[in-house]
């Protein structure tokens, strides 16, 4: 048995203590042998380790992959942030909580969306190995505003989406499949990994889409579902003949087999975005979700549906909808409100 107390004359009097506590639990008869692998208490000084932060990580893992969101999840929204604490324990030597996650959460900008999930990723980490947390850290956390859009999610506007259209066919590099695949992400709001076992079909004189893939994240999971055509203003009942060119083209084989549509998707779009334009420019901060964003506010500001029936047809719970979609559902109902009080004051005053 090893002392965790570091050798050393300065340390001596620590040794003493935790040899005479080691001692005392022997003669109790409480004292166990410590088990391999097992992550080691608040109280110990070394814990603070890559070999202990990657044993938890593995455990935290084991834990909720399979049971709250996949692998890919955690690959994508888990892994990154776990690497760069183990990066730091790596880097230095560590004894007190606090240092270490100020440290690593200081790697991301203020107030940024980054930060809160790195805070709330770690602190989960904390959790797992039942470590107390330091409230002062939570002010490292921030409100996420320097990431958030004043005006919300960033929506293709229908002029974007007709010279997205139009750049596409003009393209060299891409396909009539590749149109279809993006005309079905804009018609049906559909995630890009949805594109993946889709069926398409005409259904009592209306285009639907039959979503099959189910997904699983921290925020929820959604199974199947049927989803209307709702094209953008000016779009011709029949989406430009989408169901005849599902039928001709398909979708892109390579982009059904990637394990990421979305990434291989919106690098097609940043191509696009630095073609000339034709009649508009694509905003850069667009994304393939970009077409998503569009559906779900012609959903609620086009076709007046509540927040639950459009969050039905998106495959999302209502309190994702409202947190993503609110604000831009509410301002345009907002303006109006306080215009149509405003002209009522004035013409209160005038008689």
């Amino acid at each position: 048995m090893t002392l965790r107390t570091p050798p050393g004359p300065s340390t001596a009097a620590q040794a003493l203590a935790e040899a005479c506590e080691l001692f005392d639990q022997v003669e109790a008869g409480t004292w166990r042998w410590p088990e391999p692998g097992a992550v080691p208490t608040a109280t110990d000084a070394e814990r603070l380790t890559p070999e202990v932060l990657n044993r938890l990580i593995d455990r935290l893992r084991q834990r909720v992959v399979g049971e709250r969101v996949s692998e890919r999840t955690w690959a994508r929204m888990y892994r990154p942030y776990y690497e760069r604490i183990v990066g730091q324990a790596a880097g230095s030597s560590w004894t007190g909580d606090h240092d270490i996650l100020e440290a690593t959460l200081r790697q991301w900008e203020p107030h940024t969306r980054a930060r809160q999930m790195a805070h709330d990723r770690l602190r989960a980490l904390w959790k797992e190995a039942g470590w107390p947390w330091p409230e002062e850290i939570l002010a490292l956390r921030g409100n996420g505003r320097a990431a958030a859009d004043p005006e919300g999610v960033r929506a293709f506007t229908d002029n974007e989406i007709k010279e997205l259209r139009e750049r596409i066919q003009r393209s060299q590099r891409l396909t009539p499949a590749d149109l279809v695949a993006w005309d079905l992400l804009t018609v049906f709001g559909l995630r890009p990994a949805e594109l993946q076992g889709l069926v398409v079909k005409q259904q009592g004189g209306s285009l639907i889409a039959q979503v099959t893939r189910a997904k699983k994240s921290s925020r929820g999971s959604s199974g199947p579902r049927v989803v209307p055509a709702v094209p953008p203003t000016g779009w011709p009942a029949d989406c430009h003949g989408l169901l005849r060119r599902w039928g001709e083209n398909g979708i892109p084989e390579g982009l059904v087999r990637q394990a990421s549509p979305g990434q291989a998707l919106t690098q097609q779009l940043h191509r696009l975005q630095a073609q000339p334009p034709i009649s508009t420019e694509i905003h850069t901060d667009l994304t393939s979700y970009g077409l998503r964003h569009a559906f779900a506010l012609r959903l609620g500001l086009d076709l007046g549906l509540s927040v639950r029936e459009a969050a039905e047809l998106m495959g999302h719970s209502p309190a994702v909808h409202l947190s993503t979609y609110g604000r831009r559902l509410d301002a345009p109902k907002l303006h109006s409100k306080v215009t149509g009080l405003v002209r009522q004051r004035i013409n209160g005053s005038g008689e």
